[in-house]
This record gives structure tokens, sequence and C-alpha cells, in this order.
């Protein structure tokens, strides 16, 4: 590494000062996406001070960037407690062999005063973590479930199957639309006593059935949390995306993503709260709430509507009951699923067997 080394802690203030001046996306390459940016510092749970993330410069090119921002805690016994997320971790190909990644990182940690939560990490520095101060709070699996063939991962997994992506998309093709066949028949009579209230905003009517479903979280929600959580700023649609000045580090841009929530009702009672974003083939759940256990598989099939018609592909969810249901009420391809873990630093002094953390809390895509 060069003597032109940079580090930048990102404040709230910080980030909100870039956006004006247009900082970070100067590049083709931005930590994050300014819609994710302007979302970001939107946050009133968030002060000015609070630190977003840490970013490297090497020569004015950006070489790292950790991505954090303080969230709460519930605490059973007290007031929600700070803590903080530390959502992604990159350093450049070029530094992947240099103190670089190890530096950056403990600045991080150090500018959190060591309240850092990791909702789950990659492979590649599992052996990091074990000789970290970190504790293991949360183990859950993470599914992805394919209606398709998706010759996209297929060829990702096997290259040598690249020379046949025409009749990959083809063969994908059919198969979808066989499977999306015979799961409209199956959804068609299931759903047919439902209607859906989609909506901007969190209302008083949603809160009220949210708030007591979301009291035991690990987070602590609140109606201007939720709404900030599930609003639609965060994302920025790029139709002619081979001509947008710059690629992102953080998922927030595509020439379709959006977000979706929806109160799902029977006899106009809401029976339950839907929330999922759409990136390209993804349907990617945020929250998934049912008051009764009666109306569970009711909510499932909404689901199941709301992705045919958006004409998804595959399924991405931490919700273990969830993916079940649909594998059983549905027809599929296949399931695949990860076992993620999920992290707390030792000095967070927590008492880790009262702790869930489930699919919404740090959902942060």
């Amino acid at each position: 590494m060069s003597k032109n080394l940079e580090i930048i802690a990102l404040t709230k203030r910080a980030l909100r000062e870039g956006i004006k001046n247009n900082t970070f996306w100067k590049d083709d390459l931005s930590p994050l996406p300014k819609s994710k940016a302007l979302w970001l510092v939107s946050n009133p749970r968030i002060e000015d001070e609070d630190h977003c993330g840490v970013i490297g410069y090497e020569d004015k090119k950006m070489v790292s960037f950790i991505f954090m921002f303080p969230d709460l805690l519930n605490i059973r016994s007290g007031e929600p407690k700070k803590m903080y997320w530390m959502i992604s971790w990159w350093v450049h190909q070029e530094y992947k062999n240099t103190i670089l990644g190890t530096y950056i990182y403990n600045e991080a940690v150090n500018l959190a005063d060591n309240q850092v939560f990791i909702k789950s990490y990659a492979e590649n520095v599992a052996d990091f973590y074990k000789k970290q101060p970190f504790t293991v709070i949360a183990s859950r699996l993470r599914h992805t479930i394919f209606f398709s063939i998706d010759a996209s991962m297929l060829i990702g997994r096997f290259p040598f199957l690249k020379s046949f992506r025409f009749l990959l998309n083809r063969i994908d093709s059919l198969v979808y639309t066989i499977i999306r066949y015979i799961n409209i028949v199956k959804g068609k009579r299931r759903t047919k006593e439902l209607s859906y209230d989609y909506i901007n905003t969190i209302d008083e009517e949603v809160w009220e059935f949210i708030k007591p479903l979301c009291k035991n979280d690990l987070i602590h929600k609140t109606k201007e949390y939720v709404d900030w959580q599930i609003s639609n700023i965060q994302y920025i649609q790029t139709p002619i995306s081979n001509k947008h000045p710059y690629k992102s580090l953080q998922t927030g841009m595509s020439n379709n993503i959006d977000i979706h929530n929806l109160k799902i009702l029977k006899n106009n009672k809401i029976i339950g709260f839907l929330s999922y974003v759409v990136n390209y083939n993804e349907l990617n759940v945020k929250y998934f709430l049912v008051k009764e256990d009666k109306d569970y598989q009711l909510c499932v099939d909404a689901l199941i509507e709301n992705f045919i018609t958006v004409r998804s592909k595959f399924i991405f969810t931490d919700d273990t009951k969830l993916s079940d249901s649909i594998s059983k009420r549905y027809s599929t391809i296949f399931r695949h699923k990860v076992l993620k873990k999920g992290l707390a630093h030792n000095d967070t002094k927590l008492d880790f067997d009262t702790l869930t953390m489930l699919n919404r809390d740090g959902h942060f895509y």
C-alpha cells in the first residue's frame, strides 16, 4: 500500500454532506446507491454523529468499505440499547492480501464501541471470526425456493454450460411456464376470499396489527421505524442500466427493483401483513406477519399469488416455517438451504439465550 491511504469514518452528517456534494458517486464504483444513502439519512433513529460506514481510499480510489449503521436492541428489562449492524465488509481484489481489510474492520468495531452485531457473513471470513471476540447468537437456514431452472444460476455454478445458454433459456422458459400454470390453478381457489390493500406508508390500522407481533423481536420496532424500513425511496429503477454512471457495492438499483407492502384482507379484516422486494427474477421477503394460526396458510397463498403476478422465479427468505409451507402447498423445482449464523461482539454483554434474530431484523436489502 502507498502512503496515500485515507480512512474516512462516515457519520450520518458526513453522508448527508456527501449527498449534497455528490462525493461518493463520481467514480465507476460507489459504496452504496445514492437512493440508499438518502434513505439512510432519513432514519430518525440515526443521530448525526452516529457512524454509517468506514471507507478506505488509496490515491483517491475506493479500496475498502464497511457498511454499518446503528439500531436499537429490545431490552426486556429496560430501555432499548444502541448497537451497530455490520452489514458488509468489502476490500478491493488488489488489496486482499494486505492488512487493509483487518485495519478497516478494527476501525469500524472501535467506532461502534464494540457494540457490533453481524446478521450473517461470507464463508471466506469464517476462520477470521472464529479468532475474534464474537459469540454466535442465532443460527438459521437461508432458503432459496426455485420455480424455474434459472439458467444464470446454473452457468454460475457450472461455467462449462455457458455455451448452452440459449438452449438453457428455452428450457427454463418452458419449465417456468408449466410450474407457473400449475400454481395459478392451485392458488386461484385458495385466494378467492382474499383481497389486498397495497400501501406506501404504515397507517394506524396496520401498526395496530404489526405492533403486538413484533414486541419480542431482537430489534425494537416502532411505527416510524417499520415505515422507514419498507420505504421505496431506498430503491431506484435504472431502465437503461448499462448507461448508469456508476455501479454500487450495495443492492438498491436495478432495471426492475421495487418494494410492495400490503394488508392481506379476508371479509375486510386484516389477517396478515406482507412486505417484499422484487429485484429482476427474485422476490425477497421482508415482512410476513400473521396473527392467527388458522390464517397462516391463506397468507402463504397470498404471497404466492403476488409472486406469480410479478413474474418472479425464485423466493428468498430466512423464515423456515414460511419456506416449508410454500414447498408443501405449491409446485417448485428445488429448494436451496444455507446455514447462516448471527454474531454479537462479546462486549455487548447481553443474555443471548433470550434473543431471537428473525428474518425482519437487520433486513436492509
